[in-house]
């Protein structure tokens, strides 16, 4: 099978992760896949915060958990995310961020290492405390929360579910 497609159709949202930080390299590869998603009429106008300082990885979390109404650990343990913004005045600014979530999980995933999208990016940054994370970074106020790419060494793979039946349809 085709590299490309195998990548596709093995990639799992991983929910459990090596509390070892991953490699520059690494990190590094998957935000070029990130850079290169798709933008409608090619605005590039996504940016993405990595983070990798475990204070603020989990500070972030804690954000994202309290979004929820929760003290658990949405990022699952993960020692690195990946923050996508979108600006808001782009009209596909929710799609063009997607794709790049899309595009960076899939290459992490090409490389090794294990990914999950974590919801919640556009709350998290709606708050006090996320306009002034936006405002050190330098993301300007037009921007919104995509998601949260979370990154990391496989502890635990998950397990492989079965397509549903019926979600495609030949015309």
């Amino acid at each position: 099978m085709n590299e490309t497609l195998k990548t596709l159709i093995e990639r799992r949202s991983v929910r459990s992760y090596k509390k070892e930080q991953i490699k520059k390299e690494e990190l590094d590869r998957v935000l070029t896949a990130g850079l290169w998603a798709p933008t409608g009429m090619n605005r590039q106008h996504t940016r993405f915060v990595a983070v990798t300082d475990p204070a603020t990885v989990k500070k972030l979390s804690q954000m994202n958990a309290a979004v929820m109404g929760s003290s658990s650990d949405p990022f699952y343990g993960a020692p690195a995310v990946i923050i996508v913004f979108g600006d808001s005045n782009v009209y596909t600014y929710v799609e063009d961020g997607s794709l790049a979530m899309g595009n960076m999980m899939n290459a992490a995933h090409a490389i090794g290492l294990g990914s999950c999208w974590i919801h919640r990016a556009r709350e998290m940054f709606e708050s006090d405390e996320g306009r002034a994370l936006m405002a050190k970074w330098g993301i300007p106020e037009s921007y919104k929360g995509i998601g949260n790419c979370i990154l990391g060494y496989i502890d635990a793979p998950p397990a492989d579910r079965p397509r549903i039946e019926g979600r495609i349809i030949t015309v």
